[in-house]
């Protein structure tokens, strides 16, 4: 594999914000978000429903363009369909005539052919453990196993910013913690910058090195609070500390009650 590749990238936020026009009138999406991602971290995005988590995603990875403010990947502007990020979505997206391995090929950088293709392709799949089945067609797959080749073939393109928008959310909860598990794996393998949106508390805690949690203020939604989580990955997902940081989370979303310090407020 080829050491010229680019490593991880930082990823920043100035002011970004973002309309969307409905019947002729801008609605706000976004206002004011600020956030610095440093080269190699983990983020993940918490908010409600509809509070424009899956928008910032698309914006980092130049699917949506922004409304105001700036939005740069290692310093240099976010372009349209930016090819310093990769996107894997809630569905793996596969198409359905290409075997998996010409699947995870076609996520590779332009350039890349012949036997170093082949050896790329190669390498993610044995990561995620689908070496097995590179002449399966996707229908002869499960839903875990199709994301997982969503996943090598996001990664194959060797990405500065790995963009991560509900991955999990549609597969069954034994699958689903599995897949978190190898995330963690690969995260470490690769050393991607990863920006995650999930609904899942959890998820969020397991996964990043800090939560960014959104909220609505007026009728546009902002950066609420930005959340440390301690201790290094792979995290025991029975840590009372998480727990503690679970219930706050909750409450921060309106579920529960909120908590300082592990006590109930008044």
């Amino acid at each position: 594999m080829s050491s010229s590749l680019p490593g991880p990238a930082g990823l920043d936020f100035s002011r970004v914000g973002k309309d969307f026009v409905v019947n002729g009138r801008g609605r706000p999406v976004l206002t004011g978000i600020d956030l610095s991602v440093a080269a190699g971290e983990v983020i993940a995005v918490l908010g409600p429903s509809g509070c424009g988590k899956s928008t910032l995603l698309r914006m980092a990875g130049g699917l949506e363009t922004t409304g105001e403010g700036s939005l740069s990947v290692d310093g240099r502007p976010v372009r349209r369909f930016e090819p310093r990020c990769a996107v894997v979505f809630q569905e793996p997206r596969l198409m359905p005539w290409r075997t998996l391995h010409r699947n995870v090929a076609f996520g590779l950088p332009r350039g890349v052919t012949g036997e170093q293709a082949r050896t790329e392709v190669e390498h993610w799949l044995d990561v995620v453990g689908l070496r097995d089945f590179a002449r399966h067609r996707p229908r002869q797959l499960s839903g875990g196993m199709a994301q997982r080749a969503a996943l090598a073939r996001a990664l194959a393109r060797r990405p500065g910013v790995l963009l991560l928008d509900e991955p999990f959310a549609a597969l069954d909860a034994l699958t689903r913690l599995r897949m978190q598990d190898l995330l963690v794996d690969v995260q470490r393998t690769a050393g991607t910058t990863v920006l995650l949106v999930t609904h899942d508390v959890d998820e969020a805690l397991h996964l990043a090195d800090r939560v960014v949690l959104l909220g609505v203020t007026g009728k546009a939604a902002t950066i609420r609070s930005v959340i440390a989580v301690p201790g290094a990955r792979p995290r025991d997902r029975a840590d009372p500390v998480l727990a503690e940081l679970r219930v706050e989370l909750l409450a921060e979303l309106g579920v529960g009650t909120p908590t300082v310090h592990g006590r109930t407020q008044p």
